[in-house]
């Protein structure tokens, strides 16, 4: 397991952070949402078949940048800590990844 899935010191979901980005703007809350939860799915399909170390790292570090933006913090402390992993340890880093991500959406789907 990666450590930063152990005890993950960042929330799964700061709504407050991204209340302050949106201004509090409901819908635009639920864009910027489901935008990051479409570039996870994208950056998740790069990690499960990698051309190479450099798709590898390139799909980790757009996941990091969408969720830190939206104030997913775990995630992107995550996909931080997987982004210099080496190709045998890609597939369980992935699937650690994917497990975040729906923990993710969970959050986001009980914020309101």
């Amino acid at each position: 397991m990666i450590a930063a899935m152990e005890n993950p010191a960042s929330p799964l979901f700061d709504a407050a952070h991204l209340a302050r980005y949106t201004g509090g703007d409901a819908a635009l809350r639920d864009e910027l949402l489901s935008l990051m939860c479409d570039q996870a799915q994208r950056c998740l399909a790069i990690m499960a078949a990698p051309a190479d170390a450099t798709a590898w790292q390139a799909a980790c570090h757009t996941l990091k940048g969408a969720a830190r933006g939206v104030g997913a913090f775990a995630l992107a402390d995550l996909c931080d800590a997987v982004e210099a992993a080496t190709e045998p340890a890609w597939p369980g880093a992935r699937l650690e990844v994917e497990r975040c991500v729906r923990e993710t959406e969970l959050a986001f789907a009980q914020a309101d």
